[in-house]
């Protein structure tokens, strides 16, 4: 069998399909392929983030998730910003604070886990040594990477009116983002110009020289503890010193005679698990692809995904999420039941809308060997500290300020992810290897992306691409691709209907189909990425 490889950055596909081309396997591809998304994407991802990945090894009877999720500050309290809470994003992605505090600089970190996280998948399953791995990384930093038209977009867009701090004033608060991301003049960057971060490139080579202990312990973690000191924040020795990763077993849930294995809490999975189960009771296939009953039967069915995520969302370590009971046959079949009856549901927030500050990889290689790892800033907080050329994440306003809930604030809590890479099985052989960036749109777009290969049995290509439609808000927000005349008639339903200017809107599904010994890949079109073949 042939390998594959996809992800929204080329330069970051292409290092992967080379690793697969000399002999590596899936899991060498994909940390390969995400140390280079880190230089070539750095305000979606990096060693200063975090992330999950899913791995089915067959040969070697290995199926298991390795969670490497960012953890609050060890001096965070549940109730250091209660006071300072304004509103909460619409989809209910961050809770937005006076100040933009949770959002930009340094206090907005929290403790990354991708270092440790690359390193342990390679040292598990991997054959490449882990300082070969940054050789692709560690040239696109020193050399350069061209700014594509999706990093230009997200630098570049406003979002004044969402009460977020927008993506261009948090990379001006340090010396090197205005180096980085500006032009002399102080316009951002434009598409076709150089990011070249050589400060970046030494970091690479240190770590691909000091491994993984030199960041969290060695020399590192003190030049990392000091910056964080200098700025006031929480970030500490101790933090680095005592991260830890984990290892959990898939979830598993079922859709038309699949076998779906995804992510559990804190990761998005379940919630992805939950909406599928809630279709299974619905012949979709039988429906036209986006039309009227298709799109209120989505939508109705994210509310209640939406509800009970908000409701029960947050660290295992810390509270009981009671996934088992989410996804019973017969608490699902009760949810649908209400939406034949034509009950609606109503998603109550504090505020409005959130970025997606994400990346994802998919990777199947020669030996049936499947990878989806998705891992992520978060945020970017547009803190980097000077000498390292490292930016860090801004997910500390993932976390809610008010005590008291599931997902509250705790010291070394880990943060509750959108996360949820996906692998469907027919079977005891994979069928689809699927994951996607994209905030709390990732549950919904995971779940479509599915649908329409099992459902509507289009290829991996056209399902990552079909319009979709989110509501995990109280409106039902479509992308400009679908049809007018069926938006009209939800509207005169009553549904509030709030269209996307883009025609590729909601989370960047990139997935790949197994049929048999033949592979398709699918790259979302709202990113600037690719899939390969080897």
């Amino acid at each position: 069998m042939p390998g594959m490889i996809v992800a929204p950055q080329p330069e970051a596909v292409e290092a992967g399909a080379q690793v697969l081309e000399r002999g590596g396997n899936a899991v060498d591809a994909a940390i390969v392929c995400g140390l280079v998304q880190g230089v070539v994407d750095p305000l979606m991802v990096g060693i200063g983030g975090f992330g999950t990945m899913q791995v089915y090894m067959p040969q070697r009877g290995v199926h298991q998730v390795l969670e490497f999720f960012a953890r609050a500050p060890l001096a965070a309290t549940p109730d250091m910003w209660e006071s300072k809470l304004l509103g909460q994003s619409r989809d209910g992605f961050a809770f937005l604070l006076e100040g933009g505090i949770s959002e930009a600089g340094h206090l907005a970190v929290c403790t990354p886990g991708n270092v440790m996280g690359y390193a342990e998948a390679l040292r598990r399953w991997g054959t490449m040594d882990w300082k070969d791995a940054f050789g692709p990384a560690i040239g696109y930093a020193r050399n350069g990477f061209m700014v594509r038209p999706h990093v230009h977009w997200f630098m570049t867009q406003d979002q004044s009116g969402t009460g977020q701090v927008n993506t261009s004033d948090k990379l001006r608060l340090t010396e090197s983002g205005r180096r980085l991301f500006f032009r002399g003049d102080g316009n951002p960057k434009r598409p076709g110009d150089i990011v070249q971060n050589t400060d970046l490139a030494r970091t690479l080579e240190r770590l691909a020289a000091g491994g993984p202990d030199l960041f969290y312990t060695g020399e590192m973690a003190e030049e990392i503890a000091a910056d964080f000191q200098a700025h006031g924040a929480l970030i500490s020795r101790e933090d680095l010193r005592n991260y830890k990763i984990s290892l959990a077993d898939p979830l598993w849930g079922e859709y038309r005679g699949h076998r779906v294995a995804t992510l559990p809490p804190p990761s998005s999975g379940f919630a992805m698990m939950q909406l599928l189960h809630i279709l299974d009771h619905f012949d979709i296939g039988s429906l036209r692809h986006g039309s009227v009953e298709h799109v209120r039967i989505l939508a109705e069915a994210m509310k209640r995904m939406t509800i009970d995520k908000d409701r029960n969302m947050g660290d295992p370590a810390f509270v009981k999420v009671p996934t088992d009971e989410l996804l019973s046959r017969d608490y699902t079949a009760a949810a649908a039941e209400g939406i034949r009856r034509g009950e609606r549901l109503r998603v109550t927030r504090l505020e409005k809308k959130q970025d997606k500050d994400t990346t994802h990889v998919s990777v199947v290689d020669k030996d049936g060997n499947c990878v989806t790892m998705t891992h992520t800033l978060g945020s970017p907080s547009g803190a980097i500290t000077e000498g390292l050329g490292i930016m860090w994440n801004g997910t500390m306003s993932r976390f809610d300020p008010r005590p008291g809930r599931p997902g509250s604030i705790a010291p070394g809590k880990r943060r509750s992810a959108s996360q949820a890479p996906t692998i469907v099985f027919r079977g005891d052989r994979p069928r689809i290897v699927i994951g996607a960036p994209g905030g709390t749109y990732i549950a919904p777009a995971i779940a479509q992306g599915i649908s329409n290969v099992i459902d509507f049995g289009m290829s991996m290509s056209d399902a990552v691409a079909a319009p979709r439609v989110v509501a995990v808000s109280d409106s039902i927000d479509v992308s400009n691709r679908v049809r007018r005349d069926v938006t009209d008639e939800l509207a005169a339903m009553g549904y509030d209907i709030k269209r996307s200017p883009m025609s590729y809107a909601f989370a960047a599904l990139h997935g790949i189909a197994v049929e048999g010994d033949r592979l398709q890949g699918g790259a979302d079109p709202q990113r600037d990425g690719m899939a390969i073949l080897v």
